[in-house]
């Protein structure tokens, strides 16, 4: 018993916040349907790493002090960036590229969605470097990165409805579908991969896993490893990853006054790449005829939040007009944006070192 409050009295109040965050998480998870398979670990697993002496983070054996399961995960998983690879592989097996195969001028709002990334980092390039050098800033970054994606319907309906009139927000863009062959498919994970290996080397890894995930889908062969990579790998890198990255987000690094600049850069680049695609599209509309008008809601897709952004856009099309079926469009401009990001962090790590 003694024990039990000695314990107690090594909670700390900076804990209990994290207790809180890791609650609201949940809560998005379970009431809200926000990426559960996210978000629920990861609030978890704040609430996990934030008890006092938590043998998930450290370890007493035989009086000596060892590493927790997590941080054992974190080594294995994150820090040599194996989990993500492997989630890439099973994105890049859901990925269906035919729609910007039918229509490729897609892939340019996917580019043009990528503008709060570049701004965001005018803003934050010692902290960016910083945490490329693997300072304790990690944990925000990774969690802003990770929170946003499952965000996407609160902060992005917001951004687009101030940003678009009703009357464009009603517009109407009919899906011409061609026939795209099996070759061209196969084809299209090999190329993009070459390119990006030349133009951006350290997004290859990248880029290289997604696109093998896609070469696994469309190959025609793998059918059943494909189904594998969609489902069970993707849902089991998940789960670990939210659970992992949670050890990043103990209180003594998590609530500091840098970390909460980070959480703030991380929206305003989340916001700055949805007003960025809806502002090219509302440009492009100025130099195209009425019928051909693109509807700019569309351009939000091009964050790499796949497939929730598209998701997204594509309900509030059906809001505003239920005959209004942009989906094809959506899923489009959301898996070359999917790409773009990835390249676009490459490209900043070139500058960078």
């Amino acid at each position: 018993m003694a024990q039990l409050f000695s314990n107690i009295s090594n909670l700390s109040w900076q804990q209990a916040v994290m207790w809180l965050i890791g609650g609201i998480l949940i809560y998005l998870a379970i009431k809200r349907d926000m990426e559960p398979a996210l978000l629920l670990p990861m609030g978890f697993g704040a609430i996990l790493v934030n008890l006092p002496l938590s043998g998930a983070v450290t370890q007493i054996i035989d009086g000596v002090e060892e590493i927790g399961v997590l941080n054992v995960l974190f080594d294995a998983g994150i820090a040599n960036e194996l989990f993500p690879l492997l989630l890439f592989v099973g994105i890049g097996a859901m990925i269906d590229f035919e729609p910007l195969l039918n229509d490729p001028k897609l892939m340019f709002f996917g580019a043009a969605a990528q503008f709060g990334i570049f701004f965001t980092f005018s803003l934050a390039a010692a902290i960016f470097m910083a945490n490329f050098l693997k300072s304790n800033y990690l944990g925000a970054i990774m969690v802003a990165a990770y929170s946003y994606m499952a965000l996407v319907p609160l902060v992005q309906p917001p951004v687009i409805r101030a940003l678009t009139t009703k009357h464009e927000r009603l517009i109407r863009m009919p899906y011409h579908q061609h026939t795209v062959t099996k070759r061209t498919k196969i084809l299209f994970p090999i190329i993009i991969t070459a390119v990006c290996g030349i133009v951006s080397p350290r997004s290859v890894a990248l880029v290289g896993f997604l696109m093998f995930g896609n070469l696994i889908r469309v190959c025609g062969v793998l059918d059943s490893l494909s189904e594998t990579a969609q489902k069970t790998l993707s849902n089991l890198i998940t789960l670990f990853l939210g659970l992992t990255i949670a050890v990043r987000m103990q209180a003594e690094y998590f609530l500091t006054k840098q970390t909460l600049l980070i959480m703030a850069l991380g929206l305003v680049a989340f916001i700055f790449d949805t007003a960025g695609g809806v502002l090219v599209a509302k440009l492009i509309n100025l130099f195209l005829p009425k019928e051909k008008k693109l509807n700019p809601m569309i351009g939000a897709c091009g964050i790499s939040a796949f497939p929730m952004s598209a998701r997204v856009v594509y309900k509030m099309a059906i809001k505003e007009d239920p005959q209004n079926y942009l989906l094809m469009q959506c899923v489009g401009v959301n898996v070359s944006g999917q790409v773009a990001s990835v390249i676009a962090g490459g490209l900043l790590l070139n500058l960078l070192v």
